[in-house]
């Protein structure tokens, strides 16, 4: 363990989320590098984001289309060569308020807006007098060309099948890897300069992506802010990592979690569990390659962030597996076990390949995480990682991470020992403190859905109810607030930072806020088990220069200071 690296206070951000004058709807690199800027005024060591990969019909940034290529919707459009002002003028007035100032991002009119300007741009881009950026642009092709081709032939597929990257849906022509090869090769002699010009678009925004996310790496480490990035554990079943290096993969299982009957709303969450539909790794042929698409998809990421959150790490250990895609979810709902075994060939979601039901499956299990997590930290060099490690945990799974120097999370009112709460003071350095994810309400949404189980105000069965004032009354312990817990106060500023102060306080190594908590909101990122328009789309309601001039904020940045000053020379103890 390495307890000589500082201690890091940060603010969970999505790159979507941030707001700016003039963007597009949607968050882009120069919103970031704005609130890079007030980060590193204000004290804030580092930003956290969601994934950045490019994604395709399905906006969870959980699910992209490739391991390595970037979102095309976080471009600042100002940034690209070949644009005017006036089509940043004209697109925003096609885009009216009602996208603009929208509370959430609406995904299909941003998506459309920023294609047609790329599209402009790259017209330009290929007749102009742009000399030194097209040599950049080849040498990007150059450098890149273990994964672009693939993917931007994946991209070019898409196109020929009205944008959709469910593969298995493609016309038969090219719905396989090998036919597509041959469809291309077939396209290109019948019009070459047409096909070749399709193709190097999707090159040329890649290039672009890469190209501004680099300027805010180089930004960040100019004002000593550091980025946080996320790996998920998975990848989407339709992408071209899928589509192109099928062996890597096992197509017929699908990773996600067990049962929970937490998830009220989802009752194939409580019959089931959770179907991601990422398929399976077949670690045997990775482990024979050395492990090269796993490095080559972490070592990307180093280029732009310095840490990286490796989302539900417990897959490197064993993951839940489903027999089938969630595309069939509904068929399984309400069968028995032995009902849906039969519509699989006798098999039903189990852990894969391992449970941990005994010592020696334990023990085998945390000897393949432990092959698997030492190739990624010989590949990312001096960038940190952090384990996303909630769910259900195995035992031996946090001592192991924190042997890797790897943090692990720890969430307060999760965390009690005989009924109490464990305070941060005891959180080991090596861990990762934070009070909320993106899945999950931010503390202002979740405090108040505790006080208002927990007095009754709302129609909940009597266990719900002791759950609710367990609950709030281990909050209220982790920030030294007393409370009755069958009739607690509503949230309010004091509360909200007695409780920030306390996270901030803990021993662990990194500290996140949500910056939905900062501030007191309670808009939610994603409500897991649901497919809805809010999900991945909820905007700030202000600027980064409004938050900064407006004098109703000022009270908690003052706070926010306040309490980053306050926690900003704590040692671990020994």
């Amino acid at each position: 363990m390495n307890s000589s690296r500082p201690r890091l206070a940060g603010v969970l951000l999505p790159a979507f989320s941030a707001r700016r004058d003039g963007d597009l709807g949607i968050g882009d690199t120069r919103a970031l590098i704005e609130w890079m800027d007030w980060a590193a005024e204000t004290g804030v060591g580092f930003l956290q984001l969601l994934p950045i990969h490019h994604n395709g019909s399905d906006e969870s940034p959980y699910n992209a289309i490739s391991s390595v290529a970037l979102e095309p919707l976080y471009l600042t459009m100002e940034e690209i060569p070949g644009l005017e002002e006036n089509e940043f003028s004209q697109a925003r007035k096609l885009l009216g308020a009602e996208v603009m100032d929208a509370q959430m991002v609406d995904y299909t009119k941003v998506r459309a807006c920023k294609n047609d300007l790329l599209q402009i741009g790259y017209a330009r881009f290929l007749s102009g007098d742009f000399s030194q950026e097209k040599c950049d642009f080849q040498l990007f092709q150059k450098n890149e060309a273990s994964w672009l081709g693939n993917f931007i032939l994946y991209r070019w597929l898409m196109d020929q099948a009205g944008g959709s990257e469910q593969w298995d849906q493609w016309p038969a022509a090219f719905c396989h890897a090998a036919r597509a090869r041959e469809y291309f090769d077939r396209q290109l002699i019948e019009r070459r300069d047409v096909v070749q010009e399709e193709l190097d678009f999707h090159a040329w925004v890649q290039w672009l992506c890469f190209r501004q996310w680099r300027q805010v790496r180089k930004h960040a480490d100019q004002c000593g802010v550091k980025l946080m990035g996320d790996v998920p554990i998975g990848i989407s079943y339709y992408s071209a990592d899928v589509f192109f290096q099928p062996e890597i993969f096992d197509l017929s299982w699908f990773g996600g979690a067990p049962p929970e009957t937490m998830f009220k709303h989802d009752r194939f969450i409580q019959r089931w569990g959770q179907n991601w539909g990422v398929p399976l790794y077949r670690w045997d042929f990775l482990e024979q390659s050395d492990s090269s698409w796993w490095k080559q998809r972490v070592q990307k990421l180093t280029e732009i962030f310095h840490i990286f959150r490796i989302d539900h790490i417990l897959g490197f250990y064993r993951m839940y597996a489903f027999p089938w895609h969630p595309n069939r979810n509904a068929e399984f709902l309400d069968l028995t076990a032995e009902e849906a075994s039969r519509l699989t060939g006798g098999h039903l979601p189990q852990w894969a390949w391992r449970d941990d039901e005994s010592e020696e499956n334990r023990a085998a299990n945390r000897d393949d995480g432990d092959k698997r997590l030492r190739a990624l930290i010989a590949a990312v060099g001096e960038a940190q990682i952090v384990g996303e490690d909630l769910g259900c945990v195995p035992e031996y799974v946090r001592p192991h991470l924190e042997s890797l120097d790897i943090a692990g999370f720890r969430i307060p009112h999760w965390d009690s020992d005989q009924g109490q709460v464990v305070k941060g003071s005891r959180f080991p350095e090596c861990s990762f403190a934070t009070f909320a994810t993106h899945d999950h309400d931010p503390m202002a949404a979740l405090w108040e859905s505790y006080r208002l189980d927990a007095v009754g105000a709302r129609s909940v069965e009597p266990e719900e109810q002791q759950k609710a004032r367990e609950s709030i009354r281990l909050m209220a312990e982790f920030g030294g607030i007393l409370i009755d817990p069958e009739n607690p106060p509503a949230y309010d500023f004091p509360i909200r930072w007695q409780l920030l102060d306390a996270l901030l306080a803990s021993r662990s190594r990194y500290v996140t806020l949500m910056i939905t908590d900062v501030f007191g909101l309670t808009n939610r990122y994603n409500k897991p088990g649901t497919v809805n328009a809010e999900n991945w789309s909820f905007r700030l309601p202000f600027t980064c220069s409004r938050m900064r001039n407006d004098p109703s904020f000022q009270a908690d940045l003052a706070q926010l200071r306040l309490c980053l000053e306050k926690n900003r020379g704590l040692t671990p103890p020994p």
